[in-house]
């Protein structure tokens, strides 16, 4: 199969979004293969910075190439909840103009049959988005009972049939270990009694192990809750998902930061003292039929921008 090029989605709503100072401070988690990087670099003057993270070595290893060009632009192997300390590291608390998280996976990572990531190739069932660390998704399968496999499949993929499929995976490995994506995606294709139109149906699966795998939920959680230490006032933080779930935390950050402190009704408190922290700038942005049509893995992002208040 033809490999895909990396086509950063979003890419002039999330520019614009930044509002983009050209002396400013930048993180950008993730690099992938630095298509926002690039476009916010192009916006920068010489005292302009960009500090980019990626959990994946072939990731960093295009960023290093772009680093060594570039010396407003340095790359770090880590994951985006490491972002708060390393850009504390810098000196940079207070003092970051824009934060932009690219959520999901890369398609180089989708393409690669040896990542484990998709179901359309045969290849050991890996998923892991840095291989040299971690527990693979077929270790996972082999250990985890049925009561974790259903509740990941149902809570993270939104699968109907968790528990029919988590079944059916206790069973298969007492008699062969799932080892490989092939081995994975027929025996849901069997166990599944019905499919969604458009969908194969592993989809949703495939999808909940990955994110098991590398406790995605869990760094974004982490992540956001660093970002207001970080942002100088009128920063943005810009957030493209492409889950329902990674949506809804973004979402419900956002709200939560601009309501600023829970008061009990009827206690008088100044607006000030509510310690708001953000600000929502306009509503959910979702690309355009035309940039679907370029980029169908586009279809499924949302992005969300706030602002930081003073």
């Amino acid at each position: 199969m033809a490999s895909h090029e990396h086509i950063p989605v979003l890419l002039n709503e999330s520019m614009q979004a930044l509002a983009i100072k050209r002396t400013g401070c930048y993180l950008d988690g993730t690099f992938g293969r630095g298509g926002h990087a690039r476009a916010l670099l192009a916006q920068l003057s010489a005292a302009g910075r960009l500090l980019a993270v990626d959990r994946d070595p072939e990731a960093v290893a295009a960023g290093q190439r772009l680093a060594a060009t570039d010396p407003r632009f340095e790359i770090k192997q880590a994951r985006y909840s490491q972002l708060p300390q390393l850009a504390q590291a810098r000196g940079w608390s207070r003092r970051v103009n824009g934060i932009l998280l690219d959520l999901g996976v890369a398609s180089p990572q989708l393409d690669q049959p040896e990542r484990g990531f998709s179901f359309n190739t045969d290849a050991p069932l890996d998923m892991r988005m840095d291989p040299s660390t971690g527990q693979s998704a077929a270790d996972w399968l082999a250990a985890a009972s049925e009561q974790m496999i259903a509740k990941t499949l149902q809570t993270l993929g939104e699968e109907r049939f968790a528990r029919r499929i988590a079944r059916a995976i206790v069973t298969a490995r007492q008699q062969t270990p799932i080892k490989t994506t092939d081995q994975l995606a027929a025996l849901i294709t069997h166990t599944v009694p019905t499919r969604e139109p458009g969908k194969h149906p592993a989809t949703r699966s495939f999808q909940a192990i990955r994110i098991q795998i590398n406790a995605e939920l869990e760094e974004l959680r982490a992540a956001l809750a660093g970002v207001c230490e970080l942002l100088a006032s009128g920063g943005r933080l810009v957030v493209i998902s492409f889950h329902s779930l990674e949506d809804r935390l973004v979402k419900r950050f956002i709200r939560d930061e601009a309501q600023g402190a829970s008061i009990p009704k009827g206690v008088p408190v100044r607006d000030a003292e509510l310690c708001r922290r953000l600000r929502p700038i306009g509503h959910a942005t979702r690309p355009s039929d035309a940039e679907i049509e370029r980029n169908p893995r586009a279809r499924s992002a949302v992005m969300r921008v706030a602002e930081r208040l003073p």
